[in-house]
């Protein structure tokens, strides 16, 4: 596969994720377009990486710092949404002035 194919890809799986984060009310659902949106930046780190022909395959590295950060997101994010639920019985994102002043 060629590299076009590889941004073709990552950019569609951006724009799915960037349209899940912008149309849900579901805080899970919004998470999950998240992890879809970091998901395509991997992809495109891995591809840069092996277009480039990296030495250090800093693209791949970046790539693990990236899963990492998404498995810490994820963690925390259901941890908010769950405790937002326990309080409010509702996990949606327009109900959610919580943290207002």
């Amino acid at each position: 596969m060629t590299l076009i194919q590889f941004l073709i890809v990552a950019t569609a799986l951006f724009s799915f994720g960037l349209y899940g984060v912008i149309t849900r009310k579901n805080a899970v659902l919004v998470l999950a377009s998240v992890e879809l949106m970091l998901a395509a930046v991997n992809i495109n780190l891995v591809a840069f990486d092996v277009y480039l022909d990296d030495p250090l395959n800093s693209g791949q590295i970046f790539t693990l710092f990236t899963i990492a950060l998404a498995a810490a997101e994820v963690g925390i994010g259901i941890a908010i949404i769950l405790m937002i639920y326990r309080n409010r019985q509702s996990a949606d994102v327009d109900d959610l002035d919580l943290m207002k002043g």
